[in-house]
């Protein structure tokens, strides 16, 4: 999607902030994405964690993809746009009686559990409905994933998943519960990962672990690798899909992958962060002392990353054709962490100028919140 191709009429006719979706692409990543599993006959459950945007979940579920959920919320709302139940899996530290409940309504197929605690409330609720819940043991396999703090989940002091130490004691408590089926284990080591070697570091971990649980006599019918690969949010038009093809020829070459056994990916920010951008109009350009300010209607309540994160966004004036010069970019929030970019070269900045903040597609509208009453961001989408 280069700068030219912007529908800039209609941009212009849409209520600011909104967030515009390049539907040609997302469709594009989904024909390699299907390209990739397709050859090694993996299965991908998108994580709707990344965007649960009904029309963006209503293309994805179409195209016969699975949904991966973290909450009640989401198993709903992938239930509304069209996915199966026997196709969406249930993660999360904390669930809830309710949300727990609601998978087991419908069958879904399978609850990720991450905790001996949550493993005996859902054998508990699973006997009092006559069910038998099928699962996945989330194993925190103490994989660094080279990425920021804030989005790594699979070292030994992360909340999420169960320690390799205490698995004995969790196989041991399964031997004595009748209404919980063991499938597999279950594994996510983070987010926005770009060095493939960190995935060869947990096809090792998989591959010992396969070991220790079959010679408890148990079968692993599925292994979930969750998701993490990193996409190139400083060259989006330049590589606008990312490298599904050497992602999972990775695993292809490093999972000891048993006879009739199944692998799962649950690829998020990958599959929908290129096809999105956050759409802002200019309000001023402030003069200051030293810099100069780009101050948008958008703020960090429509795209919270560069505040929470630190994370890069491309940003374009989209609308002048002026010479460059330097500005910070910034919103109107009453915080100084309002900032989407320091220093960032633009095309010369006028009042009404359009600006798009680029790779927003996965944890932007999804993430976006009312501090200051704000409402919320509006929507588009090229077809």
């Amino acid at each position: 999607m280069l700068k030219e191709q912007f529908p800039i009429d209609k941009l212009k006719e849409q209520v600011t902030p909104c967030y515009y979706y390049d539907i040609v692409l997302l469709h594009r990543t989904l024909d390699a994405l299907q390209t990739e599993l397709d050859r090694y006959g993996y299965h991908e459950h998108y994580a709707v964690k990344a965007n649960a945007n009904p029309r963006i979940l209503a293309e994805i579920a179409r195209r016969g993809f699975g949904a991966d959920c973290v909450s009640g919320g989401e198993i709903q709302a992938a239930l509304d746009a069209g996915f199966p139940p026997e196709r969406i899996v249930f993660a999360g530290v904390g669930k809830t009686d309710r949300e727990i409940d609601l998978g087991l309504e419908h069958d879904i197929a399978c609850f990720n559990v991450e905790s001996l605690a949550e493993l005996r409330v859902l054998n508990e609720r699973a006997a009092a409905r006559g069910k038998t819940a099928r699962i996945a043991l989330r194993i925190n396999p103490d994989v660094d994933a080279h990425t920021h703090e804030k989005i790594t989940t699979g070292k030994r002091e992360n909340k999420f998943g169960i320690n390799m130490s205490l698995l004995p004691g969790i196989f041991d408590s399964l031997a004595d519960m009748r209404n919980v089926y063991f499938t597999g284990i279950h594994f996510h080591i983070g987010s926005q990962i770009t060095d493939l070697f960190v995935f060869g570091d947990l096809c090792i971990r998989a591959n010992a672990l396969q070991d220790e649980i079959e010679a408890r006599g148990l079968t692993v019918e599925s292994l979930n690798f969750g998701g993490g690969l990193g996409i190139d949010y400083h060259h989006p038009d330049e590589n606008p899909i990312p490298d599904f093809e050497n992602y999972f020829a990775t695993f292809h070459q490093l999972v000891k992958q048993r006879p009739g056994q199944q692998i799962h990916f649950e690829l998020g920010r990958a599959v929908v962060a290129q096809c999105g951008t956050l759409i802002s109009k200019v309000l001023y350009m402030k003069e200051g002392e030293e810099k100069k300010f780009a101050v948008l209607d958008a703020g960090f309540t429509d795209l919270i990353r560069p505040a929470m994160y630190g994370a890069y966004h491309r940003i374009e004036n989209i609308t002048s054709k002026g010479g460059m010069d330097i500005y910070d970019v910034v919103g109107p929030i009453c915080e100084s962490s309002d900032v989407f970019g320091q220093d960032v070269g633009l095309n010369e900045v006028r009042r009404n100028d359009l600006v798009a903040l680029r790779s927003a597609g996965a944890y932007g509208e999804i993430m976006a919140s009312q501090y200051n009453c704000r409402p919320l961001p509006k929507n588009c989408f090229s077809e």
